[in-house]
């Protein structure tokens, strides 16, 4: 059991949140936004307002007897004390800063802030604890040499903030209703979009379980045609494996059912009645040499199967492949021996620079050892020649490439048939010898999991017999 499992997303939820998640977000961000523009708005008629009676306030001052006076008619003074909502205070402070009408309290404008003679300006102040917008402009006197009087006119801002609470609630309420709605043709318009990858689903799923055709790429979204161009090239690559894998299949059973003959055959003879002793001595020997070639057939199906699925599981270390060489031309050389070939080693020893690779060294040995059983099983003595095998290992001091070579003086590979070799199971016409035609595309596989290649030509051009040549190069040495 699983303490921390992870929860598997789906795609129609990952896409719905990403989508929903900037909506929701931004539903609050709109609200601070219209409440600020709102203030603006609010504002602006108020304002003018102010603006309006500063200025009209300011004609009424006038200059008597080189003194300023400043009389507010009783209907005006009605006026600006007729707001219900706010209160209206206004200031009028003659140049030499006595007080001519008005609130005593009201502060003046910051000296900083002096604007010019006849200037309306607005400013925000603060009086007996409540916030007011002040507007103010500064009147130039009929005196000589008379700084300007001042006229200030002042007034709560409680409509400015009803005003723009209405004006809030008139965009911010609709969106109340218009959010969910907003939430589910995104919800519909999504599950809309994702009905191609149900309707994909649904053919795959209906497919037979050995249909490997490749999917229509057209009829999927652009987006998706990727995926399934992808998953067509792994159809194809699975078809072909499977068709490998019944090639093979089928090669092995044939190749296993005539020495799986020849001893229930051998083993009828020699059950009969009337057999002699020397009959009966010959079949076990059919028997026996059937038993080993059925063994080698075998060994060598297990030794392709573990080339093909060790690529991903066996590490590669460093091998020195002149050592590795050696010790299988010493391991065959009894073999060789008996049937009357001269095996040796030829080129880099064991200390040699460049003669070790990142590789594996089972495998890379099985492959050193399918090449030189390739070679014994193929050379047979003439009559006053001498059958060799030589194995070398060379590195090319130009390109820097390791070489390995198996060299006989065999009947050879034709032309035609060098590449046919490396397939499974194939032997050539004519030739006699031992073998299950499994050696070589077990040496080009393992070459093939050390990006190595694997060629053949004739040792000994225009000779007869022409004998053949096996050559491994790994492309760069990896010491």
């Amino acid at each position: 059991m699983k303490i921390f499992q992870r929860e598997q997303r789906s795609l129609f939820g990952e896409i719905l949140d990403w989508m929903l998640t900037p909506i929701l977000l931004l539903w609050p961000v709109t609200l601070v936004l219209t409440w600020l523009v709102a203030q603006g708005i609010a504002g602006k008629p108020f304002d003018r307002a102010l603006e309006y009676n500063v200025g009209a306030l300011a004609q009424l001052i006038t200059v008597q007897k080189d003194a300023v006076r400043f009389a507010l008619p009783q209907p005006a003074r009605e006026l600006l004390r007729a707001d219900e909502a706010d209160t209206v205070y206004y200031q009028v402070m003659g140049p030499k800063g006595e007080f001519l009408s008005g609130e005593r309290g009201l502060p003046a404008p910051p000296e900083e802030e002096r604007a010019p003679v006849g200037e309306v300006r607005l400013r925000d102040a603060q009086l007996r604890g409540l916030d007011l917008k002040v507007a103010y402009m500064w009147v130039r006197v009929d005196v000589p040499d008379s700084p300007p009087a001042l006229v200030q006119v002042a007034e709560t801002m409680d409509k400015r903030s009803m005003l723009a609470t209405e004006i809030v609630k008139g965009v911010m309420l609709p969106q109340f209703v218009i959010l969910p709605l907003a939430v589910l043709l995104v919800w519909l318009a999504l599950a809309q979009a994702i009905k191609p990858l149900n309707r994909l689903e649904e053919r795959i799923r209906a497919r037979n379980p050995d249909d490997l055709s490749p999917l229509d790429v057209e009829a999927v979204p652009l987006e998706v045609a990727p995926l399934v161009s992808s998953v067509n090239d792994l159809l194809l690559r699975l078809k072909d494996s499977i068709a490998t894998q019944k090639r093979f299949l089928a090669d092995a059973a044939h190749q296993l059912k005539t020495p799986l003959a020849g001893l229930r055959m051998q083993a009828d003879l020699a059950q009969r009645q009337d057999a002699s002793a020397d009959e009966l001595k010959q079949s076990l020997r059919h028997i026996g040499r059937s038993s080993i070639r059925a063994t080698h057939t075998v060994n060598q199906l297990l030794a392709l199967a573990r080339a093909e699925s060790s690529a991903a599981v066996l590490a590669h270390q460093p091998c020195n492949l002149a050592r590795l060489t050696m010790d299988v031309v010493r391991d065959c050389v009894p073999r060789a021996v008996e049937k009357q070939i001269d095996i040796g080693y030829e080129g880099a020893d064991a200390h040699t620079d460049g003669v070790v690779l990142q590789g594996n060294a089972t495998l890379l040995q099985e492959m050193v050892r399918n090449l030189v059983d390739n070679a014994i099983n193929y050379t047979l003595p003439r009559p006053g020649k001498q059958a060799m095998i030589t194995a070398r290992v060379l590195v090319d001091p130009f390109s820097r490439a390791l070489v390995l070579q198996v060299e006989d003086t065999g009947p050879g590979v034709p032309a035609a048939e060098r590449e046919l070799v490396f397939q499974p199971f194939y032997r050539a016409l004519g030739n006699e010898a031992d073998g299950s035609g499994l050696g070589l595309p077990i040496v080009l596989e393992i070459a093939h999991q050390h990006h190595a290649t694997v060629s053949v030509e004739d040792s000994r051009p225009g000779q007869t017999p022409p004998g053949a040549c096996f050559t491994v190069r790994f492309s760069v040495i990896n010491s």
